[in-house]
């Protein structure tokens, strides 16, 4: 088996790929973009969204540094997109299915304004939330059927709580639908602890939070023959939110032992995209080791939802005195508190 980097190992920059864009990037060009970062040695990193302020927020941070960046919805952060006051019916989750596209819609029209590639996409999807994901990937065929790529650059199914041969039989199932639009495929075995999006995997057995190097490979060898865009959110202690230190025990080196195993039966080096869960509050050394086993995306949620809050936190102490009415503050009794309480004010603090 060839290498599938090599072709990006001299190039310089990202913008160095053929047909690389500001924008949304999807299909051929998103996966090129993944396999430059293989090749170099980094992931992009992707964060949860709720709402536009939170998507500007990721945009203009990566505009700054001139990087490309993930933006992604949860189930639960597609439904508050669309608005907490739509039914969202289980079974049916009509207002995460409008919640996303609406999410995929906005990054689409705002995205080249910011001068960075942009991939959409929406996070775990475990079993009884496939509505959501059907409703997506329809939407995600129609708008291929009208401008040849689909709306979202990729999207992930999580079965890691199901039967390790019914997870991968059925995300080979959806691959091969997907694999008709050019879209990715991110896939779970394990499984991330902690609490996200309403699912708690906190009590979790620990020998879960660990995949093995045959789990891994029986996924690549149902996946590959289907598509080569598929990404592997391979467990090694990953778990949600940020807990005291020595409390979680990353392993970034048994990704190393899934590319060892792997490469020797393909006769190549690092054959597998890895995915990093569970990213806020990791410490740089299991970062720093995990970008050398092909580690091209790394979610983080927990971090940037206290950056959020923090930031309206700070504005609230710094101004308290003229947020305790329309009127009346340290300035005089009928002194009007509109410039400190307009949503704008502290909503871009947030940001």
């Amino acid at each position: 088996m060839s290498d599938p980097c090599v072709q990006f190992k001299d190039m310089k920059s990202y913008w160095d790929i053929p047909g690389m864009k500001a924008g949304v990037v999807t299909g051929k060009l998103a996966w090129s973009l993944l396999q430059f970062c293989k090749a170099k040695g980094f992931a992009l990193p992707s964060f949860n969204c709720t709402g536009s302020s939170s998507c500007n927020a990721v945009l203009e941070a990566a505009a700054k540094i001139g990087m490309p960046a993930y933006i992604q919805f949860s189930e639960g952060g597609a439904a508050f997109f669309a608005g907490k006051g739509l039914p969202n019916d289980k079974g049916k989750l009509q207002a995460s299915i409008l919640g996303a596209c609406a999410g995929a819609h906005y990054v689409r029209n705002v995205a080249p304004a910011y001068g960075i590639p942009v991939l959409v996409h929406s996070d775990h999807c475990a079993k009884k939330l496939l509505p959501w994901f059907d409703g997506m990937l329809e939407y995600d065929e129609y708008f291929f059927s009208v401008k040849g790529e689909p709306l979202f650059s990729s999207h992930m199914l999580d079965l890691s709580e199901e039967p390790h041969e019914e997870n991968i039989g059925i995300c080979a199932v959806y691959l091969a639908r997907m694999a008709k639009i050019n879209c990715i495929l991110e896939m779970e075995i394990g499984i991330t602890g902690g609490v996200e999006d309403g699912v708690d995997n906190s009590g979790i057995a620990k020998d879960k939070l660990y995949s093995t190097p045959e789990e891994v490979w029986q996924v690549y060898e149902t996946l590959a023959p289907i598509s080569e865009k598929f990404t592997i959110a391979a467990a090694f202690g990953n778990v949600h939110g940020v807990y005291k230190a020595g409390n979680v025990v990353l392993r970034p080196e048994l990704l190393g032992s899934f590319q060892d195993y792997a490469g020797k039966i393909l006769q190549s080096s690092k054959p597998l995209n890895f995915v990093f869960h569970g990213g806020s509050g990791s410490e740089k050394r299991s970062i720093d080791e995990a970008r050398t086993h092909g580690v091209v995306k790394m979610n983080v949620d927990t971090d940037t939802q206290w950056a959020y809050w923090e930031g309206i936190k700070k504005f609230y102490d710094d101004n308290e005195l003229f947020l305790q009415g329309q009127l009346g503050n340290p300035k005089g009794l009928d002194k009007p508190n509109k410039s400190y309480y307009d949503p704008r004010k502290w909503n871009r603090e947030a940001e």
